[in-house]
C-alpha cells in the first residue's frame, strides 16, 4: 500500500484545514480506524487510551475529534472548559448502543456492591453508573486492580470480556453480552482459512473479534501457532508490527489500521483476516467535514455536569491504569 502526499484540490482542502487550525488554536485526534487522508491530517493518531490521554493533556483551545461519538463525548468530559467538535453527528458505535443507562441500573441492582467496569465504547450515562473506564490496551491491568473477593460487571463487550476473564482467571465476573458488529464479524474460521494461505505469518488478534477467545484457547491448544499469535489493542499492533521480526501479518481488527501499519512498515507484508471488517461509522468522517468543523464549529460534543462529574472519576481511573 503506498503512501500519496495529497495534490490538487485535496492538498487545497488540507492547508485550508491547517489554516483554521492556526487561527483557532485547535487540535486534530483521530482513530486509527478513520480514512487514511484523515490519519495524515491528524496531530495524534492513536487508539481509545492513546487518545483519551491526549485530550486530557492538550493545552489546545479546540479539539476535533476523528473518532465516533463516545470517544468525543470522552474528551469533553476531560476537558469541560475546551471546545470538543465531532465533524459527524452520525459517527456512532454499534457496541456503546448495546447497554443503555437503565439496563445498567438494573444489572446493579441484581448484584449489590459488585465493581463496574465499562468498556470506553460506552456512552457518558453508562461511565456515569460505573466505576472503572477501560480500553482493550488496559482491561487486564484494570480487572486485576480490583481486589479478587469484589465481583464485576463487565460491559458491554462479551468478547473482550470474555478474554479478560480468561486472561485474568476472575470467576466472579459478570460480562454482559454485547458486541461490535464490526469485530464479531471476524470469524475463526476466515483466521484459519488466511493463516493457511500465508503460513508464515504472525497472527494480530484485536480482543473485540469474534475469533479472540478461540484464538487464545486453539493456541494454548497448538491448532494456531502460539509462538505467532497476538492478542492486542490497535495501538499494541502498531507497535508490535514495527518491532517484530516477522515480515507478514495476518491483521484481525477493522481494515483502518492497515494504511499506518504498511506506511510505518514499507518492508512488511499486512493482510487483513477479513477484507470487509470497515467501521461505517469510523468512515462517515471526511477532510471536508473537518473542514467544516473547524470553520463553522461543528458539531459541539457537550455532556451534562451532572453526568460527566460522576463518569469523570470512571475515566480517570482508566487513563491512570496501565
Amino acid at each position: 500500500m503506498a503512501v500519496r502526499m495529497a495534490d490538487g484540490p485535496a492538498a487545497g482542502l488540507t492547508e485550508e484545514i491547517h489554516r483554521l487550525k492556526r487561527e483557532k488554536n485547535a487540535v486534530i485526534l483521530a482513530h486509527n480506524y478513520q480514512r487514511p487522508e484523515v490519519q495524515e491530517l491528524a496531530d495524534v493518531l492513536g487508539d481509545s487510551l492513546a487518545l483519551a490521554r491526549a485530550a486530557a493533556k492538550t493545552d489546545a483551545d479546540v479539539i476535533v475529534f476523528c473518532g465516533v461519538h463516545f470517544m468525543a463525548e470522552t474528551a469533553a468530559m476531560l476537558n469541560p472548559e475546551k471546545t470538543v467538535l465531532l465533524p459527524d453527528l452520525e459517527a456512532g458505535c454499534s457496541l456503546a448502543d448495546s447497554i443503555t443507562a437503565d439496563q445498567l441500573r438494573a444489572w446493579k441492582a441484581e448484584h449489590p456492591g459488585a465493581v463496574v467496569v465499562a468498556y470506553v465504547n460506552t456512552s457518558a450515562e453508562v461511565k456515569a453508573e460505573s466505576d472503572y473506564c477501560c480500553t482493550s490496551s488496559n482491561a487486564i491491568e484494570v480487572v486485576r486492580s480490583i481486589p479478587e473477593d469484589r465481583e464485576i460487571l463487565f460491559l458491554p463487550d462479551m468478547f473482550l470480556g470474555a478474554y479478560v476473564q480468561r486472561v485474568t482467571g476472575r470467576r466472579n465476573m459478570h460480562i454482559w453480552m454485547g458486541e461490535c458488529h464490526v469485530h464479531a464479524g471476524i470469524q475463526p474460521s476466515q483466521v484459519k482459512t488466511v493463516l493457511r494461505e500465508h503460513p508464515r505469518a504472525e497472527l494480530l488478534v484485536h480482543p473485540e473479534c469474534g475469533c479472540s477467545t478461540s484464538s487464545v484457547y486453539l493456541a494454548a491448544e497448538g491448532v494456531l501457532p502460539a509462538d505467532r499469535t497476538k492478542i492486542l489493542s490497535t495501538g499494541g499492533m502498531l507497535k508490535h508490527a514495527s518491532s517484530s521480526e516477522a515480515e507478514e501479518f495476518i491483521v484481525a481488527t477493522e481494515t483502518g489500521i492497515l494504511y499506518q501499519m504498511q506506511k510505518r512498515n514499507p518492508g512488511k507484508r499486512f493482510v487483513a483476516a477479513n477484507p470487509d471488517a470497515i467501521c461505517p461509522f469510523m468512515k462517515r468522517i471526511t477532510l471536508d467535514k473537518v473542514r467544516d468543523a473547524l470553520r463553522e464549529n461543528r458539531y459541539v460534543i457537550t455532556v451534562p455536569e451532572d453526568i460527566a462529574s460522576r463518569a469523570r472519576l470512571a475515566i480517570e481511573r482508566m487513563v491512570a491504569i496501565g
